[in-house]
C-alpha cells in the first residue's frame, strides 16, 4: 500500500541562507522554525517579503506552509522562505508560472559576500597607510 505524502516542497537559498519549504492544503498556517512567521521573523519587511508569493498568486489562506531556515542573518532567511515558497507553488500549480516570473520570484539572486584577500583587511578594504 502506498503512502501519499500529502507536502509539496520546495528549496531556496540566498547568501548563506538555505530554507526548505513545505506547503500542503489547509487554513493559513505560517511556520517557520516551528514558530509564527511574526515571532521569527521581527521586522514586517521580512515578513511581507517572505509572504510575497502569496499576495502575488492570491492564495493566502488556502496552504498552511513550514519552513526550516538555516544560515545566514534575517533578511537572506526572508528572501531564502521566499524563493523556496514560489518553488513549492509552482510545484503545485504550474499555472503560477507566469505571475511568479513577472514579480522575479522565481529567480535565485546569486549574489554572495566577497571574500576576504591576503595583504588586505577585508574583501576590498587594504590596511590604513602611514607614510611617515
Amino acid at each position: 500500500m502506498a503512502v501519499i505524502n500529502p507536502y509539496t516542497w520546495g528549496l531556496g537559498r540566498r547568501k548563506s541562507s538555505i530554507a526548505r519549504v513545505r506547503i500542503k492544503s489547509g487554513a493559513g498556517a505560517f511556520l517557520v522554525n516551528g514558530k509564527n512567521i511574526d515571532e521569527f521573523f521581527p521586522t514586517l519587511q521580512c515578513q511581507k517579503r517572505a509572504k510575497s508569493p502569496l499576495v502575488a498568486t492570491e492564495s493566502g489562506g488556502t496552504y498552511d506552509i513550514f519552513c526550516k531556515v538555516g544560515g545566514g542573518g534575517i533578511t537572506g532567511q526572508a528572501d531564502a522562505v521566499l524563493m523556496g515558497l514560489a518553488r513549492a507553488l509552482l510545484n503545485v500549480n504550474p499555472g503560477f508560472e507566469e505571475i511568479l516570473r513577472e514579480n522575479g520570484l522565481l529567480t535565485r539572486d546569486s549574489r554572495m559576500k566577497e571574500r576576504k584577500k591576503y595583504g588586505r583587511r577585508g574583501a576590498r578594504r587594504g590596511f590604513q597607510f602611514s607614510k611617515r
